[in-house]
């Protein structure tokens, strides 16, 4: 039997029904049939979705200043949103990071937006430091309440967590009316930490990580097991890793016994931090480390008609963030591996990635097999991977599946 409801009610078109009945959990504004105005709900309140036909879809955060005008957050009529019922979902999340993680908790995505059913929110720890990235005003409504249950749920476990920091630079929030800020968020009978920097170890590899300044939330989780894989094919071969950043792969294909890495990014700054990263790691030794734009690299190193790496690694940043701009990205993805290919030797293995959602698989594999062609090479694929499960793709989502790794030798 159904709860009574009392949450106000939002009818989608025909066409929004097909879409949530698929098991997508946007509503967008051209779907909307009738909405609830501001006398009977205010913006980012819960709305109970129903069809023409008045059947009931979901419940979900209505932003009236965004394009996904409703997220859906839950299916049963019966749920009630309560503490519980958040608590509940913290539980749940967290319980998938264990099973799935291979002990390595430590430092993990946490909650991955609709994937988990927190539409809008990321929450990613490192070791005693969580950050969390608010991208939906629903979720901003709810976060004092919902952050402290999410330390709440770790401490139960006996997981040390010393604070929260927001990252919400980010332009997204706007689209939802919200502005951009990042700091520490206040938590219960805890002080605020004295430092934004902590110390991760993942795959054996220790990383200094500043969550206030780093990358996205501070540190790249979603490769963690590419990475793995990389240093297990890594020994004994001369490595470039290309668009290094604080150096992760090249530090993994180090301690997985290469021969020697080098490691380049654009950004002096990243450069630092790799090398910092290196000498903490104790693989200084193994490795050299240089300023460099890899667009301009790869042609410089195939003029000189020598192949001095036989493992190349491409992870670039994401070269689209729209549909609009992904011909001008897949020709910086065919440029870049059609370099490397030709730079390895006949057996050199080749890593290359894509992290953007607008370059599908399909489309990418498509590059690649162009890219070979060219350079005059077959591939042998060793491996096809995706991001870490800490990660989870949802395949009613799309948006969830993003990262695209392959492992090939060249033929």
């Amino acid at each position: 039997m159904k709860a009574a409801r009392d949450y106000p009610i939002l009818t989608v078109t025909a066409k929004g029904t097909r879409w949530l009945e698929s098991g997508h959990p946007w509503v967008y504004d051209s779907d909307v049939a009738r909405e609830p105005d501001e006398s009977e709900c205010e913006n980012g309140a819960l709305v109970d979705v129903v069809s023409e036909k008045g059947k009931y879809l979901g419940t979900g955060f209505l932003s009236r200043l965004s394009r996904l005008r409703v997220r859906i957050v839950s299916r049963n009529a019966n749920d009630r949103f309560d503490e519980n019922f958040w608590r509940r979902r913290v539980r749940y999340a967290w319980d998938y990071r264990k099973a799935v993680m291979d002990g390595q908790t430590g430092c993990c995505r946490l909650i991955f937006g609709e994937a988990d059913a927190f539409p809008g929110l990321t929450a990613d720890r490192f070791e005693n430091l969580l950050v969390t990235q608010t991208l939906s005003l629903g979720m901003e409504k709810i976060k004092d309440m919902l952050f402290p249950l999410i330390v709440e749920v770790l401490e139960q476990d006996g997981e040390r967590i010393d604070g929260l920091f927001e990252r919400n630079d980010v332009a997204l929030r706007e689209k939802e009316g919200l502005t951009q800020n990042k700091g520490w968020f206040p938590l219960p009978s805890k002080k605020t930490p004295e430092s934004p920097i902590t110390e991760i170890c993942e795959n054996g590899v220790f990383y200094r990580v500043d969550v206030e300044n780093g990358q996205k939330t501070g540190f790249f989780l979603d490769q963690k097991f590419n990475r793995l894989a990389v240093a297990h094919l890594a020994r004994g071969k001369r490595v470039l890793d290309c668009f290094t950043h604080t150096g992760s792969f090249a530090l993994n294909a180090a301690k997985g016994g290469a021969e020697h890495v080098t490691a380049v990014d654009v950004s002096e700054s990243a450069i630092e931090m790799a090398r910092a990263n290196a000498a903490r790691n104790g693989l200084t030794d193994k490795m050299d480390f240089l300023a460099a734009d890899v667009f301009d690299l790869l042609p410089q190193i195939e003029a000189v008609h020598e192949k001095p790496y036989d493992f190349i690694i491409l992870d670039p940043p994401a070269f689209t963030k729209s549909r609009r701009t992904a011909n001008n990205a897949e020709k910086g993805y065919k440029e870049i591996n059609l370099r490397a290919m030709r730079l390895l030797p006949r057996g050199g293995y080749l890593a290359t990635a894509s992290c953007s959602h607008f370059m599908p698989a399909e489309r990418f594999e498509r590059m690649l097999r162009s890219a070979a062609a060219d350079a005059g090479v077959e591939l042998r694929q060793i491996e096809a991977r995706t991001q870490s499960c800490d990660h989870p793709i949802l395949w009613n989502v799309p948006e969830t599946d993003y990262l695209k790794f392959y492992l090939f030798q060249i033929v």
